[in-house]
């Protein structure tokens, strides 16, 4: 039986990213990552994607007049790879249409706020700013509506006094790197779908803001 084949897409040093190198190797999801892709040629995930032995592709969005011929150029590469999911793991493009439709459904991303507080950027500066008391990151599908689609799962970490957007980051990022990984796993699993307008478990829909993983029995 063919083993699932992820396709993760990074535009920076590429932590997420690793976080699923090392649940492979550890046996922990029962996938092979078959190309990382980035759309930034100096990309320090590239490296460290090839030195893991992965395969990798650059295609820069700056060759590319519009945004959906950089998408279309995208889906091709991921297309040659023969891709079951596809992990956006700090992926800093906007996608369009012509990428999400393709792979409705088996596409994911992962947001350092607990959506629907915060979609698009400076999430952490935000969540201090406004004096709340707890910040996190949600796992999500991919849907066009911009870090709406339905989310899946969610960690908190409490908001420490003093706490700057740097620190509050590094404490959400421990989160990320344990909860991707394990949403995907339910993914391949067959036991996460989207459904219509909604995300659901083992046939079950899933609240508005997706599973608290602190509850989660893993």
């Amino acid at each position: 039986m063919k083993r699932p084949r992820l396709g993760i897409l990074i535009s920076g040093r590429g932590s997420n990213m690793l976080a699923f190198i090392d649940a492979c190797a550890r046996g922990e999801l029962d996938a092979d990552i078959a190309v990382v892709l980035s759309n930034k040629p100096g990309a320090g995930g590239l490296e460290k994607a090839a030195a893991a032995g992965i395969p990798t592709a650059c295609i820069d969005h700056r060759d590319y007049a519009s945004r959906e011929a950089f998408d279309a150029a995208l889906v091709g590469e991921l297309e040659r790879h023969d891709i079951d999911a596809v992990v956006l793991a700090g992926f800093m493009r906007i996608l369009t249409p012509v990428f999400i439709e393709p792979f409705y459904g088996r596409l994911f991303n992962i947001h350092p706020s607990l959506l629907p507080k915060y979609p698009g950027l400076n999430t952490h500066q935000r969540a201090l700013d406004a004096g709340d008391a707890e910040a996190g990151v949600t796992v999500h599908f991919v849907t066009p509506e911009l870090d709406g689609g339905p989310p899946v799962l969610q960690a908190r970490v409490p908001v420490l006094a003093g706490d700057s957007a740097e620190t509050l980051a590094a404490r959400v990022l421990e989160q990320e790197h344990l909860i991707y990984p394990l949403a995907i796993r339910w993914f391949l699993e067959g036991r996460l779908q989207l459904r219509g307008d909604g995300a659901c478990l083992d046939g079950e829909p899933l609240p508005p803001t997706g599973i608290d993983f602190c509850a989660q029995p893993r």
